[in-house]
C-alpha cells in the first residue's frame, strides 16, 4: 500500500496555539478523507516557533542545524503540505517566511499546497489571497482553491446563511487535498466530518484541550 507523506507546518508562536490547533484540524480531515479510500497517511508536524534559533543561524551561517534539516528534508520529501501561519500586520508572520526563504527554490515545485492562518479578526483574511497564496504561487507549488482563514469569533461559531463555519470549510479544503494526494484530480464535494455535526465547544475549551 502506498503511503501518503503529509507535512504540516506551524507557525503560531504561543504553546498551545489557534494556530496548531487548525492546522491539526485540517490535518485530522484529510486523513480522514483519505482513510476513507483505503489509503495511508504518514503525517509529519513541523513546529517552526521550535525552530526559530536554527532558521535565524542558517541566514548566518549558510548552513542548517540537525533540527532545521530534519525539518526541510521532511518538506521536500512530502507528498502535500499543509501551511498556517498567524496573521501579523495584515501578512503571514516573518518566522513563516523565513522558513520557506531556506529551502530550495526547488522544494515545493508541484507540490500539494494547503493554506490557511489565524488571527484575531475576519478583517485579516485577505492576506492569504494577497501574501500566502502568491509566495507559494511563486515557488511553484499547487496552491488549492480553498484557503482557510480562522479568526477568534470562528472557533465555536456554525457560521451564518452566506458564510460556511469553520468545522465546514476545512473538510472542503483537506477534501481537496486529499483529492490530489489521491490522483482523483479536483476534489468531491465534502462529506461533512464528525466536526461539523459535534456540538458547538468554545474556543477556550478547545484551546485548553491542546495542554493535555
Amino acid at each position: 500500500m502506498t503511503v501518503h507523506k503529509l507535512v504540516v507546518v506551524s507557525a503560531g508562536l504561543s504553546k498551545p496555539s489557534s494556530t496548531r490547533l487548525l492546522a491539526d484540524r485540517l490535518a485530522d480531515s484529510a486523513v480522514r478523507r483519505l482513510a476513507l479510500e483505503g489509503r495511508e497517511v504518514e503525517v509529519t508536524v513541523v513546529e517552526l516557533r521550535d525552530l526559530a534559533v536554527e532558521i535565524a543561524n542558517n541566514f548566518v551561517t549558510g548552513f542548517p542545524g540537525a533540527a532545521l534539516r530534519e525539518a526541510i528534508e521532511a518538506v521536500t520529501a512530502a507528498d502535500g503540505l499543509i501551511v498556517v501561519t498567524p496573521i501579523f500586520t495584515a501578512s503571514y508572520s516573518g518566522l513563516f517566511k523565513s522558513f520557506f526563504d531556506v529551502l530550495d527554490n526547488d522544494a515545493l515545485t508541484g507540490k500539494p499546497v494547503l493554506i490557511a492562518a489565524t488571527g484575531g479578526t475576519p478583517r485579516h483574511s485577505l492576506a492569504l489571497e494577497h501574501a500566502v497564496r502568491p509566495l507559494f504561487s511563486y515557488l511553484r507549488a499547487v496552491v488549492l482553491p480553498t484557503a482557510v482563514y480562522a479568526a477568534t469569533d470562528d472557533w465555536g461559531g456554525a457560521g451564518d446563511g452566506l458564510t460556511d463555519g469553520l468545522p465546514r470549510r476545512i473538510d472542503r479544503a483537506a477534501g481537496e487535498l486529499a483529492a490530489l494526494l489521491s490522483g482523483r484530480g479536483p476534489a468531491a464535494p465534502a462529506v461533512p466530518s464528525q466536526a461539523a455535526s459535534q456540538q458547538v465547544v468554545p474556543f477556550a475549551q478547545q484551546l485548553a484541550a491542546l495542554k493535555v
